[in-house]
């Protein structure tokens, strides 16, 4: 496994797993235990994914030691604020029966997160985080953020997939020493991604699955990702991407594919920061 080191010298593996609505408790805990045997060792979670319990679970259940993993987690806009922030992060160390995590961040760049930024900071400094970040954030954000505040956010964890590459904000990260995380790699499969031709040719170019293409195409790029699925086989699949290589040809016919906009959250549209806040109650993926 690549690792990634972080702006605080935190080094964090740059393939890992994610189970954002993976809402059914015990198929969630059996995809975790899957994807430990396979040999994913960064998993990630958030407090509205409802599933930080059965995920501390399963790394409890599995006898490796708690400092082999790399665990995330997220506060949501419900808990920001200084205090909340601070009760919030207490009940995640609970559900996932660990003393601290590895990655905590913003979900989304809305509330008193500039209160939760100064909960978070103190964790930090406590030992209780390892790094904290923010996700979601745009350009503009991020600029504005830097500028008041005392920790640089270690992680901006964004949209990011072929139909949405994001080069210039990547620069800009670059320039705060931030790292690129991805979350939802495939967008959810949206817009034909896994039978799209360009992606099609290149993958059986490789003997490899679309899948796999884009999970390669992003670690070239240094950007962290985290698939999800509840297959086995598909957990495998997305684990074994480390013995080819995309050519300089293959990256160019992918960064062709670049929309440069959004395909699953705009947190400038009106009607999606809407969805975002009604997001619990309406658990829909896009307005877009």
């Amino acid at each position: 496994m690549k690792n990634v080191k972080l702006n605080n010298g935190v080094e964090m593996p740059i393939l890992g797993f994610g189970v954002f609505q993976v809402s059914d408790l015990k198929i969630c805990e059996k995809a975790v235990a899957d994807a430990i045997e396979v040999g994913y060792r960064l998993f990630d979670t958030a407090s509205v994914y409802e599933n930080e319990e059965v995920v501390g679970n399963a790394i409890k259940k599995c006898g490796i030691k708690r400092e082999k993993f790399f665990i995330t987690s997220k506060v949501y806009m419900p808990e920001m604020g200084y205090e909340n922030t601070k009760k919030s992060f207490e009940n995640t160390l609970s559900k996932l029966k660990t003393d601290y995590l590895d990655l905590y961040l913003i979900h989304m760049p809305f509330g008193d997160y500039y209160g939760s930024w100064r909960a978070m900071e103190e964790l930090y400094k406590e030992g209780k985080i390892k790094a904290i970040g923010v996700s979601n954030f745009t350009s503009d954000r991020i600029v504005d953020f830097c500028y008041n505040i005392k920790v640089i956010p270690a992680i901006n964890q964004i949209e990011i997939h072929p139909f949405y590459q994001r080069d210039e904000e990547i620069e800009l990260l670059k320039e705060y020493k931030i790292q690129a995380q991805a979350w939802a790699p495939f967008a959810e499969g949206l817009n034909g991604m896994f039978t799209n031709p360009v992606l099609s040719k290149i993958a059986k170019s490789h003997g490899k699955s679309v899948a796999q293409v884009i999970l390669r195409f992003n670690i070239q790029r240094n950007i962290i990702v985290i698939p999800k699925s509840i297959h086995k086989e598909r957990i495998e699949e997305n684990f074994n991407v480390w013995d080819f290589e995309l050519n300089s040809e293959d990256i160019k016919a992918i960064s062709e594919l670049d929309l440069k906009r959004p395909q699953m959250v705009d947190t400038r549209s009106v009607s999606e920061v809407r969805r975002i806040y009604g997001f619990k109650d309406n658990p829909v993926i896009t307005s877009l």
